[in-house]
């Protein structure tokens, strides 16, 4: 069995990796376009650029923005859009054409939402459209702590799933959230993928229940998250680079061993639910170290690690009993699929079995009466 805790070892497993749809899926063309009041786009475009910005972009920003007196002018840019933003200045009234054009944007092929700026209603009482107003996001004071994250939000849920790690790479406003949410997702995976395999072996020298080929599996979805952080903060796409860089800043086996520690001692029994909570906490350790690293290059501290991953802890063991609460619920309803399934089979079978009796019945009787007419019968 190998020793997870040797650096080398995980280098050969994830060397194996490829990551090209990673990177094919980050450097994808992704077009943003913003129109409404001047003051509103203006304040939309600073959000969505706002934050920690290590590595230089390589590529132009995505975001657009259009007045809404220049509509006329750039109708292809809106067509071609990949999220269009209607931004609204709270203190600027809507014109009757201005809401009217609003409510024609649900004939428009392009995901759209609507940002409400320095306000929680449009001047004036104006009304949106009800499609528009369901999309409306209110962000009243733009210099807020929490815009960015209310305006990425936002934009995260309209934009479609397989751009979202593109924008972000463009658009530093958006990191934080995507961040947030691919960990957790990641995490969530993991925990999953720890509930069905069982984990039945352990790690040498920890006594903590994970077989080397789980061990395995685990890893590399979290050199995966690792490497989609890295270029959700614009780092360069060489992979082998990333990882590397990153293991010092982890941690050796990617904090599995970490994870294992912190719950050592805790549970007397190793149980479904702290294996599952390992899986859940080793992962989200390691996606938050990452994060910190490529967001401005701060390197997390051991008394940080022991901190997060005992946090996780917590959270991977509430995830996990909620997943065998779930299982629990599938296989009771599949086990009733198949008490039914077995019920209706064994009813055919009796109907076919009695069918097979008549059937049988009736042919015994045309033998004999075959048998009556034939010229050789045999006399009694």
């Amino acid at each position: 069995m190998p020793k997870w805790n040797d650096f080398g070892n995980i280098l050969t497993t994830i060397r194996e990796l490829d990551v090209s749809t990673i990177r094919t899926e980050a450097e994808q063309s992704i077009t943003i376009v913003c129109v409404g009041h001047p003051a509103a786009v203006d304040q939309v475009g600073k959000l969505l650029h706002q934050g920690h910005q290590r590595y230089p972009l390589s590529a132009a920003s995505p975001f657009v923005g259009i007045p809404l007196d220049q509509v006329g002018t750039q109708s292809s840019a809106i067509r071609r859009a990949s999220l269009l933003i209607l931004a609204i200045d709270a203190r600027t009234s809507l014109t009757p054409t201005e809401s009217e054009g609003f409510g024609r944007l649900d004939s428009l092929a392009v995901p759209y939402m609507v940002a409400m700026i320095n306000g929680l209603t449009v001047a004036g009482g104006a009304l949106l459209p009800p499609a528009a107003n369901a999309r409306i996001t209110a962000i009243p004071n733009p210099t807020a702590l929490e815009a960015v994250d209310q305006l990425a939000s936002a934009v995260l849920e309209r934009l479609p799933a397989e751009l979202h790690l593109a924008a972000a790479r463009l658009l530093p406003g958006l990191r934080p959230i995507y961040s947030r949410e691919l960990i957790a997702s990641t995490s969530f995976s993991n925990a999953a993928y720890a509930l069905a395999s069982g984990l039945p072996e352990q790690i040498p020298l920890l006594s903590v229940p994970f077989a080397a080929a789980d061990i395995l599996i685990l890893t590399k979805n979290q050199a995966m998250l690792v490497y989609r952080l890295a270029l959700a903060h614009a780092a360069p796409p060489d992979f082998q680079a990333r990882i590397t860089e990153v293991i010092p800043v982890i941690g050796g086996a990617f904090l599995w061993r970490q994870a294992a520690r912190s719950l050592i001692g805790l549970i007397p029994i190793w149980g479904l639910v702290p294996k599952i909570a390992v899986a859940y906490a080793g992962t989200y350790t390691t996606g938050v170290a990452a994060w910190r690293w490529y967001e401005n290059g701060e390197m997390v501290s051991r008394e940080q690690i022991k901190r997060i991953s005992g946090e996780a802890l917590t959270i991977g063991r509430a995830r996990a009993e909620e997943l065998i609460a779930k299982a629990r619920i599938a296989s009771g309803k599949v086990a009733d699929q198949a008490r039914t399934t077995s019920s209706k089979v064994a009813g055919q079978a009796r109907a076919l079995g009695d069918q097979a009796s008549t059937h049988a019945r009736g042919a015994g009787t045309l033998f004999d009466q075959v048998r009556e007419r034939l010229p050789f019968r045999r006399k009694r």
